[in-house]
């Protein structure tokens, strides 16, 4: 069974667009969303497991420049 996780994104202020730009080019970005209210944007990750989560969202997720901050729910 796959991991899926969905992604709360805070953005620099005007960076939305270049960063789900940036989110779609990645392998197990499922969907991405810009979103209004305390989020700019919510993506859902999936991978074979947790940790291909945990590396896709520090090692692929945090070095977009333009992100602030992000809270990475996973699904069970």
């Amino acid at each position: 069974m796959q991991a899926k996780a969905f992604v709360l994104i805070e953005t620099a202020v005007g960076r939305n667009k270049d960063v789900a730009n940036a989110l779609k080019k990645l392998k197990g970005m499922k969907s991405v969303d810009i979103v209004t209210g305390p989020y700019d944007i919510i993506a859902i990750a999936e991978g074979d497991s947790l940790n291909d989560i945990g590396d896709l969202v520090t090692g692929q997720i945090h070095p977009i420049a333009g992100i602030s901050r992000t809270v990475t729910c996973l699904a069970i």
